[in-house]
């Protein structure tokens, strides 16, 4: 549908530039361009024009492109006016618009349209928005994946064999007299069993994608001057940390970003852990192990030379998964290696000269369980929630095969599944999650 609000933004990046662009969508784009623009528009056909003002001064020149509902972005009427990329002119011109009867739209309102009119789904809505902050090549090819539709078509396909298995169940229920019992001969409970190992092999692509989207928080921890900031700077290729062979030398948080064959990692740097009688390295260990508790993984060096135990940071990482990295093995010649033991996977290396550095990066992902097939697609925490939920709602329905009344046990499992499903793709949702969705998104787009 057409929508009487017709809203204008802004759509490049503010600033000085080549071009600007302007785009405006709803019901009133034709009666702003007849009065806006020096000449007629064709649909999807480019027109250099001059933009008028209201009283017919010429604000600027350039590119106009009309494209008419339902064939346009929206599914609105939307017209896109190139001009030159100035912030006096581009604001010239919006307010031009707005003065002519649009209003200046929402962050996300023109995705946002583009959802409520049926033109893309919520999976691919995201998608725009992963695709544009994107920081990696890879998880712009996996957000294209899910604008192109990978990611929804698979919950489709789950929500279709999920309706006709509910179809199939309730049908058994109603004809329960029947001789023949549909839900012990063993098709349901196969049925359901191909949906659950589905479900997981989704599951765990999703989890690659959120990877790709939200990169994970590493934490490097350990005593002074075992290498944290050493690491730190040969990830990231420049010295973004000071080293020093004087113990306590980072005494606050250091933050990096770093891609490492697309996969996103946000490292933090912190302060030796060890007691002190300085207040600001106090202030430092406590930081650390502030941003220890936050961390998704937790890399915990120490010199191969000291013998001393560390059990106590052990105890205190709790469930946040630990990496335990053994710097400086080229003071006493030992040869790069990995080793799983009760403590988990250790890796054994030399910052300083590089050795093993591969087998920390081979470790590191295979901790994280990330690869970097090409045929991901992004998703989010929200997605992975719903497939959980999706999955011990089909668990569920699997353990009330043997029940006296598993017919209707089964089929509100069934119907719990397929709506936690539906909620991925925006069939079920509610206003409060699509406004924070779309509230994240440029005001632009």
């Amino acid at each position: 549908m057409i929508s009487s609000d017709t809203i204008a933004a802004i759509a490049t990046p503010s600033g000085n530039g080549g071009v600007g662009i302007i785009r405006i969508s709803g019901g009133l784009v034709n009666a702003i361009a007849s009065q806006l623009l020096a000449k007629q528009l064709q649909p999807r056909v480019a027109t250099f024009s001059a933009f008028l003002s209201t009283d017919g001064a010429i604000i600027d020149s350039g590119i106009a492109l009309y494209f008419p509902a339902p064939h346009s972005y929206t599914g609105e009427h939307v017209l896109e006016l190139q001009g030159h990329g100035g912030v006096v002119v581009l604001d010239m011109l919006l307010t031009c618009v707005l003065d002519l009867g649009a209003r200046l739209a929402r962050p996300g309102e023109f995705t946002e349209r583009a959802f409520l009119n049926n033109k893309i789904d919520l999976l691919q809505a995201e998608a725009i928005a992963d695709l544009i902050q994107s920081r990696s090549i890879q998880s712009v090819r996996s957000a294209q994946q899910s604008l192109q539709g990978v990611f929804s078509e698979q919950i489709n396909a789950l929500v279709e064999e999920l309706t006709e298995l509910r179809v199939y169940v309730e049908a058994a229920i109603d004809f329960v007299d029947e001789e023949i019992d549909f839900l012990t001969e063993g098709t349901v409970e196969k049925k359901i069993r191909s949906l659950f190992v589905r479900l997981q092999k989704i599951q765990k692509n999703a989890f690659q994608g959120k990877l790709l989207r939200d990169g994970i928080n590493v934490v490097l921890a350990g005593k002074p001057n075992v290498g944290k900031s050493s690491l730190l700077n040969t990830l990231a290729g420049y010295d973004a940390a000071i080293v020093s062979d004087i113990a306590g030398t980072t005494r606050d948080v250091l933050r990096e970003q770093i891609n490492i064959d697309g996969l996103s990692l946000n490292i933090v740097d912190t302060a030796g852990l060890r007691d002190s009688s300085n207040v600001i390295e106090q202030e430092g260990v406590r930081r650390a192990y502030g941003e220890m508790q936050k961390a998704d993984l937790i890399i915990m060096l120490r010199d191969v030379c000291d013998a001393e135990s560390e059990h106590l940071f052990v105890e205190f990482a709790q469930d946040i998964p630990v990496m335990y990295v053994f710097n400086k093995i080229d003071l006493i010649g030992l040869t790069p290696k990995i080793v799983e033991n009760s403590l988990g996977s250790s890796c054994y290396l030399s910052i300083k000269s590089g050795a093993g550095v591969d087998l920390f990066i081979h470790l590191l992902k295979k901790i994280v369980g990330f690869n970097s097939e090409e045929n991901l697609f992004i998703a989010r925490r929200r997605h992975l929630e719903a497939l959980k939920a999706s999955m011990v709602c089909i668990d569920s329905a699997l353990s009330q095969m043997n029940s006296s009344i598993a017919g209707e046990l089964i089929a509100e499992d069934l119907r719990q599944a397929q709506r936690c499903l539906s909620e991925i793709t925006g069939e079920v949702t509610s206003d409060d999650l699509l406004g924070d969705i779309f509230a994240n998104f440029c005001i632009g787009k």
